[in-house]
């Protein structure tokens, strides 16, 4: 199985060129069961990566473009009145997909916004006093612009939370850039992606993930991990429980592409950011993205072996 995830991940680096970091995180993510959000400047290859992943998978996909007068219902759906049958039937919003794009989450109303995530966290849609059940397989993929853009509503932390990563694709480098200039673009390279797994493999993974093993010793690195957040005068907001299970799944995923049946603490850090970077609210210097990040302040004040 580990095998043919790399096999994966090497194709869908051959469609988004030159991020294979970015790609594995969203492996993990998916396979710890998370949902991933992906805050970058546009063109920079969100769908293409989300579109990818659905094809190498073989997963329902649906694209949503979010604007700031989308409602609640044009994701979840809603009753619809059949005039022939002369009684109401359910419509299924494009949230009932497998793979969902949720693009420019940010740039739609708290009210749809807290409606998506709703779902995302329960994976049922409560319609007309009637839940629903979500696709077993239900991966979110939201894209958000920087918050400084014109005409976006930001996502407060407690939303956030209910994504399992946080990532940025970036630009490409030099040679990337070239490369896909001499390809065509990555529509050209979609076309010729093949299906590698199927949905039922995909649940087989994720079960596999959920079994890793984890010595006392990892668990004591995250604990004291989220101990220090806490702790700390340099953090305002620390990691919290939901958030130390979260560095854990995605730590058991990350040790599962790696080929391994247990998680070390390197795996633990090589997910720490992407996982704990949008949970943690650092004081003064403490930015994300800059040389005083959060999150690897945090790796880099924690000693693995105390």
């Amino acid at each position: 199985m580990q095998e043919r995830l790399q096999q994966l991940a090497a194709v869908i680096d051959d469609v988004l060129l030159g991020k294979p970091e970015v790609i594995r995180l969203s492996l993990a993510c998916l396979l710890a069961r998370g949902h991933l959000l992906i805050e970058d400047l546009p063109g920079l290859g969100k769908t293409t990566l989300a579109h990818a992943l659905a094809k190498v998978l073989g997963l329902d996909y649906q694209r949503v473009q979010f604007t700031s007068d989308m409602l609640p219902g044009d994701i979840l759906g809603g009753a619809v009145y059949d005039q022939q049958q002369a009684s109401f039937r359910l419509h299924k919003g494009p949230v009932f997909t497998e793979l969902l794009l949720a693009d420019e989450i940010n740039r739609t109303s708290p009210k749809t916004q807290s409606a998506l995530l709703e779902a995302m966290e329960e994976r049922q849609v409560s319609l007309d006093g009637q839940r629903h059940a979500l696709p077993e397989v239900f991966f979110v993929i939201a894209t958000q612009n920087p918050t400084e853009q014109y005409g976006t509503f930001p996502l407060p932390e407690s939303q956030l939370d209910r994504f399992l990563m946080r990532v940025s694709i970036g630009y490409p480098t030099a040679e990337a850039e070239e490369q896909m200039l001499l390809q065509g673009g990555a529509a050209d390279q979609l076309g010729g992606v093949q299906q590698l797994l199927n949905p039922e493999q995909l649940l087989e993974a994720q079960t596999l993930v959920s079994q890793m093993q984890v010595s006392p010793a990892v668990i004591s690195y995250l604990q004291r991990l989220a101990q220090y957040s806490r702790d700390s005068q340099h953090f305002s907001l620390g990691l919290s429980p939901r958030g130390s299970l979260a560095v854990l799944n995605a730590a058991k995923a990350w040790a599962f592409l790696e080929g391994r049946a247990y998680v070390l603490p390197d795996d633990v850090q090589q997910v720490f950011p992407a996982v704990a970077g949008h949970r943690l609210v650092g004081r003064e210097l403490l930015h994300p993205g800059s040389e005083h990040d959060p999150a690897s302040y945090l790796l880099s004040q924690v000693d693995v072996l105390s």
